[in-house]
């Protein structure tokens, strides 16, 4: 059951505990748990959350879950691909749960599409993917993921898990990291589609400077680099948030004047 779906069942009660504190719920709070598989931290929110929304794929974990947790005023249940879920009834929510680890990336990409009402994601996911979406620039884990998530979002990675609290155990450790959506992007960019696609062909061969690596994107970028002031021979991972966004908004203002 868990295999089928990469799922790594975590019990300890303490670390359950720390998961809740770390996450910062309050009574106030909706928060929609994904994948709460035999309901251990389900336990944990209930009692700290004002409303918990629960969604889980696995028929055979549902249906338990629906025998564990009876009918209540300020618990949902329900039966969904959380990557599908239509999350326009919940005004404001924060996003937890113990993920499989192949749909981290998509997952985090399929809840940022909600920001307006998303307040934060707190997940516990590979400890490798959660030091590359906090890494810092200059760090040889930052990249793409990197600068997308902290454009939007501050990350914290709060603390390491063995491979050894989970039940199968994974083949790697865990990390917690809560992701606070910003109530403004860290950067002003006047194109979102061109700001991310500038970073992900910088990211595409991270072996090559600044200057090859976008030059089949825009050619004009040594010119662009020049105005910036950014060194043609740097390396993507060395350009913080607000250099990918002054290229990128430089060439969307270049195409601007060109189509004029």
């Amino acid at each position: 059951m868990g295999k089928k779906l990469g799922q790594h069942f975590l019990y300890d009660d303490g670390i359950l505990s720390d998961i809740v504190s770390a996450s910062g719920i309050t009574h106030e709070d909706v928060v929609v748990e994904i994948g709460p598989g035999t309901g251990s931290l389900t336990k944990k929110l209930l009692g700290t959350a004002g409303r918990v929304i629960a969604i889980e794929l696995d028929r055979r974990l549902y249906d338990r879950l629906c025998e564990q947790f009876p009918s209540r005023s300020d618990f949902n249940l329900v039966h969904a691909d959380a990557m599908k879920f239509d999350f326009s009834s919940i005004t404001r929510f924060k996003a937890t749960g113990n993920i499989p680890y192949y749909i981290t990336t998509p997952l985090i990409f399929r809840l940022i599409e909600e920001r307006p009402r998303l307040r934060s994601i707190a997940f516990t996911m590979q400890k490798e993917v959660a030091e590359r979406i906090a890494s810092p620039p200059g760090n040889k884990s930052y990249g793409a993921l990197s600068v997308v998530i902290q454009y939007i979002a501050s990350p914290s990675v709060k603390f390491i898990i063995s491979k050894n609290a989970f039940r199968p155990p994974p083949a790697v450790d865990s990390a917690f990291i809560v992701i606070d959506m910003l109530k403004t992007p860290a950067a002003v960019v006047a194109n979102e589609k061109i700001f991310y696609k500038t970073v992900k062909t910088a990211f595409s061969q991270r072996r090559k400077t600044i200057l090859n690596s976008l030059k089949t994107l825009f050619p004009s970028v040594r010119d662009v680099l020049s105005e910036l002031k950014i060194n043609e021979m740097a390396r993507a991972e060395t350009l913080s948030v607000h250099e990918f966004a002054a290229i990128a908004n430089s060439f969307y203002n270049n195409l601007k004047l060109s189509d004029s």
